[in-house]
């Protein structure tokens, strides 16, 4: 992945620094940068992307540089004290789960839009936009492996397993992920497409990260983890038949196609062993479950209206053309 272009004045820096040009970081962040702002989410989705496949040109000691983890624990502290500020949270997981497993009569998001009346060029920046994370998808979720026991770990490994091709590299669902891209004619090169992403998207992937990383989140990444199986079967199934339906290619189809029925399995998994299996190892983590499972889906929303505000109106959603 290449270093994109700034975004204010905190990305700027630590683009600069890392880029080899600046000689030192902030000393803490401006009392108006936005949690949830294009400044602050890309120098977050930048300090991550060093514990994953690093960046072009950019030395792999910066992954522990003290001075970058303090301004990234700065980065981190705000967006974090913004989302336990803003996300209404249900009142434990049996309540959570029960609207999560409710699907719509007549839903609205996003894969009901694509589904019913998307065109490709919808789809195209709906794959470039989802690319930030399924390039390495369920890769964040692998840093909860050493930190859960029994059950939860079991059941976790379990899916994460299918997730990366059950042992055969050409099913990694990143790399079916890739060939899906190709088919819509987009570069499936890894990072491509992040000055195309817009801050709503960086959100969700950062927020997946910032879970990831912290041992105390584990709780809060289990619920990530949750929300993401569950919610994905009937999702993937309209976006299956998007694809199908816009002659999207048959790499295209299939990258969802694969998801409707491995994550209605992995749904009962994650349900039954690594929520279950987690809180009655460590049931005072329920309260951090619920917040996983709710900042996700607030998080989702916001991603969701930004997208829909566009399309409706006829317009890109995606920060540069692709």
């Amino acid at each position: 992945m290449k270093l994109p272009t700034a975004r204010g004045e905190l990305s700027a820096a630590v683009i600069d620094v890392l880029g080899g040009g600046g000689q030192a970081l902030p000393a803490g962040l401006p009392g108006d940068a936005d949690p949830y702002g294009d400044d602050v989410q890309l120098a977050l989705y930048l300090c991550y992307e060093l514990h994953y496949r690093g960046i072009e040109g950019v030395d792999d000691r910066w992954e522990w540089d003290p001075e970058l983890l303090r301004l990234r624990g700065a980065l981190e502290r705000r967006f974090l004290d913004a989302l336990r500020a803003d996300v209404p949270v249900h009142p434990d997981v049996a309540s959570a789960l029960d609207e999560l497993l409710a699907e719509p009569v007549n839903g609205t998001g996003v894969s009901h839009f694509l589904c019913d009346e998307g065109e490709k060029w919808h789809l195209r920046e709906y794959a470039a936009l989802r690319s930030l994370y399924h390039l390495k998808e369920a890769d964040p979720h692998v840093w909860a492996v050493p930190r859960l026991t029994g059950r939860a770990k079991a059941g976790l490994v379990a899916v994460e397993y299918d997730e990366f091709g059950a042992g055969r590299a050409d099913r990694v669902h990143a790399k079916l992920f890739a060939d899906l891209m190709a088919d819509l004619g987009l570069d499936p090169g890894y990072g491509r497409y992040l000055e195309a992403g817009t801050a709503e998207v960086l959100a969700t992937v950062n927020l997946m990260s910032l879970f990831g990383l912290h041992r105390s989140l584990r709780g809060a990444l289990v619920g990530h983890f949750a929300a993401v199986e569950i919610t994905s079967s009937p999702g993937s199934r309209r976006l299956a038949q998007a694809m199908e339906r816009t002659g999207a290619g048959p790499a295209a189809v299939h990258f969802y196609a694969e998801h409707v029925e491995a994550d209605a399995v992995h749904e009962q998994v994650v349900r039954r062993e690594v929520v279950g299996g987690l809180l009655a190892d460590e049931p005072g983590r329920e309260p951090d479950v619920v917040f996983g499972l709710d900042a996700t889906g607030w998080l989702e929303d916001r991603l969701a209206d930004r997208l829909l505000t566009a399309w409706r109106a006829g317009e890109s959603a995606v920060r540069v053309p692709l």
